[in-house]
């Protein structure tokens, strides 16, 4: 039998997401995609400051290691509600928006 047969009866299935395809639940795909969206957040947030991993695990309230795993995507390594932590906790400690003064 070749290849071409197998595959041509083979059922297609589309997903809108990856994490659809690989996890073996909604719920699961679902905590997968919302941690994957906190953790591009996060990274986004140390690329454009230009700051140090040390600089980041203080402003994220975690250590350098926590943040060395973040920027290489360990995605397995992180829960939701620590992620969430994280986002809230640079929010917090960023500087204030200044506002114009008027006369």
């Amino acid at each position: 039998m070749s290849d071409e047969s197998s595959v041509a009866g083979a059922q297609r299935l589309l997903f809108s997401s990856v994490w659809d395809a690989i996890e073996n639940t909604q719920m699961e795909a679902e905590s997968m995609k919302l941690r994957s969206a906190l953790m591009m957040v996060l990274t986004n947030r140390v690329k454009q400051s230009e700051i140090t991993q040390v600089q980041a695990a203080q402003l994220f309230g975690v250590t350098q290691r926590r943040i060395a795993d973040l920027l290489r995507g360990r995605i397995q390594l992180f829960k939701l509600d620590s992620l969430v932590n994280m986002v809230l906790a640079s929010e917090s400690t960023a500087p204030p928006p200044t506002s114009p003064t008027h006369p």
